[in-house]
């Protein structure tokens, strides 16, 4: 007999979320995991100076937040039935962040603001995007790393963000769409240019149609760097970043980000609220055409590339090479969030493996 487990949608029935799981292996799998934490978190400046050998350009420009050890949570069926550590207690999500910008995007999307397809200087003016290569990059690009925008911003070059990764697709001043990078420089431009468009901060704006409709906790904040600001109509605006190369980002517990995978897995539905469309949904999940294992900044393992030995039904939100993890499995109703886990594939796999696939139910 199975403890009964916290259900996150108010008001809703719960389907039974023990169904064709194997306790004992479930809680053999995070009981391993909590035992598993990142090393060096607890003083994450040393930790990121460790991270990077090439230091042109080191400077942290964001603030830190010190990790506090492996924490997670496994969601099935809209319910909690594992955690480990202190799922609400907030942490850097380093690139995990920018999935949650993509689904930032998708409110603008949803309001009409924004055409995927569309160049973005047809919708917003900034001197970064003013010449004849930035007015060929549209909203997808951005979202989906294949912009191959050359420039600086917030006092970082391109060429030197020595975390990001590049697989030789992209070429300098290449045709944006024709090559994909991974790049915190070109991913805080996409949150520049969607501050501009919105024209208000973007964690009002998460907060108010996204956090606050899944009941999520007042602990998460988003942060940027110490000089990135905008100016509209005379208003200064602050630009959060979509990763923490340098600092900053989403903070957030693996709980409240439990809360975001479960809206996904749920095509952007909470309770009888459709948040954000079903439509952004399928767009996030749909393979890049120059990278099939990646979409609007979610990873995708429909391949078996991006963890092996997980399920191809998966997809995910992910962050200093997985030490921050958002699973979403919707052939198993399942979601996992971890915080500064090490081996966080074996994670996956052996959590999978004790919930079965079955029908859905959400």
């Amino acid at each position: 007999m199975h403890e009964a487990a916290e259900f996150l949608e108010n008001g809703a029935e719960p389907a039974d979320p023990w169904e064709g799981v194997d306790g004992e292996a479930l809680a053999r799998a995070v009981r391993e995991q909590a035992g598993r934490p990142v090393p060096g978190i607890g003083d994450m400046a040393a930790y990121l100076t460790a991270q990077v050998s090439d230091v042109s350009h080191r400077e942290v420009l964001g603030p830190l937040r010190d990790g506090q050890g492996a924490s997670g949570v496994v969601v099935r069926r809209g319910s909690v039935i594992a955690s480990w550590g202190d799922p609400g207690r907030a942490e850097m999500a380093y690139s995990a962040t920018k999935s949650v910008l993509s689904l930032v995007a998708g409110v603008a999307y949803d309001d009409g603001l924004l055409r995927l397809d569309e160049p973005v200087s047809a919708a917003v003016d900034l001197p970064e995007l003013a010449d004849g290569h930035g007015r060929e990059i549209t909203w997808r690009h951005l979202l989906d790393q294949t912009s191959q925008w050359e420039g600086e911003l917030w006092g970082k070059p391109v060429g030197v963000d020595a975390q990001s990764r590049r697989e030789g697709t992209e070429t300098v001043g290449g045709p944006p769409g024709e090559g994909w990078a991974y790049h915190d420089v070109r991913v805080n431009l996409a949150a520049l240019a969607l501050t501009a468009l919105v024209r208000r901060p973007l964690p009002e704006l998460l907060g108010e149609r996204i956090m606050a409709p899944i009941g999520a906790s007042d602990d998460w904040s988003w942060h940027g760097y110490r000089d990135s600001f905008v100016d509209l109509d005379g208003v200064r605006l602050p630009v959060v970043s979509g990763g923490a190369h340098w600092g900053g980002g989403l903070w957030i517990g693996a709980l409240d980000l439990a809360r975001i995978g479960w809206l996904c897995l749920r095509g952007g539905c909470w309770g009888d609220r459709q948040v954000v469309s079903v439509r952004w949904i399928e767009e996030m999940w749909t393979p890049c055409r120059v990278k099939s294992d990646y979409g609007l900044s979610w990873w995708l393992n429909d391949r078996g590339t991006v963890w092996p030995a997980a399920p191809v039904t998966g997809r995910c939100a992910r962050g200093n090479g997985g030490s921050h993890l958002l699973w979403v499995d919707p052939a198993r109703d399942l979601v996992i969030s971890s915080h500064w886990g090490a081996e966080v594939e074996t994670l996956l796999a052996e959590v999978s493996e004790a919930v079965k696939p079955g029908p859905r139910t959400a």
